[in-house]
């Protein structure tokens, strides 16, 4: 292949999507309510892409489905232009090598100190030397600034500092895609401004492409190239922070103001009152 058959090819790579669902809808058994309907969204490269809304509308069941822990009931799930859906096991896991995750609260192993948390990776699927993995899980606990709390367990640190390793973990096998689950959940503001940071910093730095579910409007809204807000398993406002923050949609709008009525409703959908009660009987008597 010539110099200008790579170069074509590298543009049309960088051009296409990472990640792309269409027409996805998802119930986690038969007859349960769906929730994804019809869900279609494109995560560009190189960016940081932020899934919002309210909670229980589908933003983790959509990390489980990039990352190959869900199938869907319907439509299509591409990583890399493929479809997940047609992958064997094998095709599912070379994806993941390709992908870096972040849980929510860190989930660390209790069991190993925060060098070997980081080292996990590498050693399950590398063929690395023990040498090779103490230079790379030095570099990535300095790149989260805890290089000097490599020999400390994860009950001797705090919780920010738990999110920072469990990060340098997610990064260790220098993942294309990372995934953060809810990463400001339970910080203090520093470590939360700091946990920002880096996943911006990070995402530039090493051309990452960034998947954020979070609730914390601010400072998603200020790391984020592209806001996704899901309502009703749909996308309800697609765009650029700003653009968003001032969309017309009742349920963006009820999200962002935090309004505690509007399209989402207090009462989860049921039965009556009346109907609980067994009050239909003398609703009618004279």
């Amino acid at each position: 292949m010539n110099s200008s058959a790579i170069v074509l090819s590298t543009l049309g790579n960088q051009a296409k999507p990472l990640v792309e669902l269409r027409d996805v809808q998802f119930r986690y058994s038969a007859g349960a309510r769906p929730v994804l309907e019809g869900l279609s969204l494109v995560v560009p490269r190189g960016k940081v892409t932020a899934i919002m809304g309210a909670s229980g509308g589908g933003k983790t069941t959509v990390l489980r489905l990039i990352g190959g822990l869900q199938k869907t009931t319907q439509g299509e799930v591409l990583f890399d232009g493929q479809d997940m859906g047609t992958f064997a096991h094998s095709q599912i896991y070379a994806a993941r090598r390709r992908m870096g995750m972040l849980f929510q609260f860190g989930a660390l192993f209790t069991d190993m100190s925060v060098f070997d948390n980081v080292a996990f990776p590498l050693r399950e699927h590398t063929l690395l030397s023990e040498s090779m993995i103490r230079d790379i899980v030095l570099m990535k606990l300095h790149a989260v600034g805890l290089r000097g709390a490599r020999d400390l367990m994860p009950g001797e640190i705090s919780g920010g500092m738990a999110r920072r390793v469990a990060l340098a973990r997610a990064i260790a096998l220098d993942p294309e895609l990372v995934m953060y689950d809810e990463p400001f959940a339970g910080l203090d503001p520093i470590s939360l401004g700091t946990i920002a940071r880096l996943i911006r910093q990070l995402n530039d730095a090493m051309g990452l492409t960034t998947i954020i579910v979070s609730h914390d409007l601010d400072e998603t809204f200020r790391i984020a190239d592209q806001v996704i807000i899901l309502g009703n398993g749909r996308v309800a406002a697609q765009g650029a922070p700003e653009d968003v923050r001032h969309s017309p949609d009742p349920l963006v709008q009820q999200f962002i103001n935090a309004q505690p009525e509007g399209p989402v409703h207090f009462h989860y959908p049921g039965a009556g009152l009346q109907t609980d009660f067994g009050l239909e009987a003398f609703r009618n008597q004279p």
